[in-house]
């Protein structure tokens, strides 16, 4: 190397340097800098050009996340967003946040209860790995729970599932390992109970976890998804769909102890509303609406019964994808539209109201939701190109 191409060398490393060792520059900028432009570019721009303005620089530990001993460990602390084009639309004079339990490793809030059930079933010693054989009739997304954690955790899994549920829900179940019985849709909910009933009488060494009434349901939610909606936002309203009732148990009993005044709304389908004392009913609502009053669910829990239809909760599920950027299920939709219509209530206005998000829309892709939308996205045609 010539002697001028040394000095300049020489010259701008020691400009790096400075810059490097100036009090103001964030950590790592100066070697940032020296990657991305070197020698004679650096030596004409000042040292503050050099430097990233902090908003810009992350640490290492703000980018790294703490490693999982397991997948099981991945659940909880979801998110909580504000909704802006709905509310706004629709003439809303409350705020309306949605718990986005979609991102949940398996995509919905059952993931809570599916490692609830089966731990405490473990430190119980009711259930061993490798050995015993679970069993557990489901709407979907509880198996899906139950399907991931006994995967990790070397248990067999035999599900039963009304034949309505979508098809996205019966790969995934394949696709964890897990061995799904189909029910007459006609029969419900308590179809696929029954037949788990029989299963579990044959099958050796065969444990039900029992969602509907087990008590480690409800617990998973007063343990985890109430506090964090407590530490995330002042709560005026919560609003949940009525599955085995276990969200609304757990959570609303814990945000009513922070907040005696904290009103709670159960949702359930029109087409099938027993918690309003009326006839069980086919539905177009996946997770929610069993046609039963769940053992698990305190009904003294909630302070009031909103009935939403198939329709009302489809159309909301596809305007908070449209509208909102967040590509959700149709009891999200259901739960959607009760907050809204919470919101819009003259005594309600500038309060705070949390509507759990309980599930992912790409699991819904094959259903009535997404049917206008499936045609269209077959029937594309591809672009001519020269």
């Amino acid at each position: 190397m010539r002697a001028p191409q040394l000095l300049a060398f020489f010259a701008a490393f020691a400009l790096v340097m400075l810059c490097m060792r100036q009090p103001s520059a964030p950590l790592g900028s100066g070697i940032t800098a020296a990657r991305s432009s070197f020698a004679t570019s650096m030596m004409q721009k000042p040292c503050s050009s050099l430097r990233k303005p902090a908003t810009e620089v992350r640490s290492a530990a703000t980018i790294m996340s703490p490693t999982a001993g397991d997948v099981t460990e991945l659940i909880g602390n979801t998110p909580l967003v504000k909704l802006n084009t709905i509310p706004g639309a629709d003439g809303a004079g409350a705020n309306v946040y949605a718990k986005l339990e979609s991102m949940e490793p398996m995509s919905s809030v059952k993931d809570r209860i599916g490692r609830s059930m089966i731990l405490e079933a473990e430190k119980a010693g009711k259930i061993t790995p490798g050995q015993t054989v679970l069993v557990e009739p489901t709407s979907g997304n509880t198996g899906i729970a139950l399907a991931f954690i006994a995967a990790a955790r070397g248990y067999k899994l035999i599900l039963t599932m009304p034949e309505s549920m979508s098809i996205e829900r019966r790969m995934v179940l394949r696709a964890l390992g897990a061995e799904v019985v189909l029910t007459p849709k006609a029969k419900g909910m308590g179809g696929a109970l029954a037949k788990a009933d029989e299963l579990l009488a044959n099958t050796e060494n065969a444990f039900m976890l029992q969602q509907f009434s087990n008590p480690d349901n409800p617990k998973a939610h007063y343990t985890t998804t109430g506090p964090e909606i407590a530490s995330q936002i002042k709560t005026d309203i919560f609003v949940s769909g009525i599955g085995t009732g276990g969200t609304i148990t757990g959570a609303g009993q814990y945000l009513k102890e922070q907040n005696p005044s904290t009103y709670i709304v159960a949702v359930e389908p029109a087409e099938s509303p027993v918690l309003s004392g009326g006839k069980p009913g086919p539905h177009v609502i996946q997770g929610i609406g069993a046609g039963f009053v769940p053992p698990v669910l305190d009904t003294n829990i909630y302070d009031e019964v909103m009935q939403v239809t198939g329709a009302d909760a489809m159309e909301m599920a596809r305007r908070m994808s449209q509208e909102e950027g967040i590509l959700c299920g149709i009891s999200s939709g259901a739960a959607v539209v009760a907050a809204m219509e919470m919101a819009k209530r003259p005594e309600n206005k500038d309060k705070n109201i949390v509507a759990i998000i309980p599930s992912f829309g790409e699991r819904y892709l094959t259903t009535a939701l997404f049917e206008s939308l499936r045609k269209e996205a077959y029937d594309m045609p591809t672009a001519e190109m020269a």
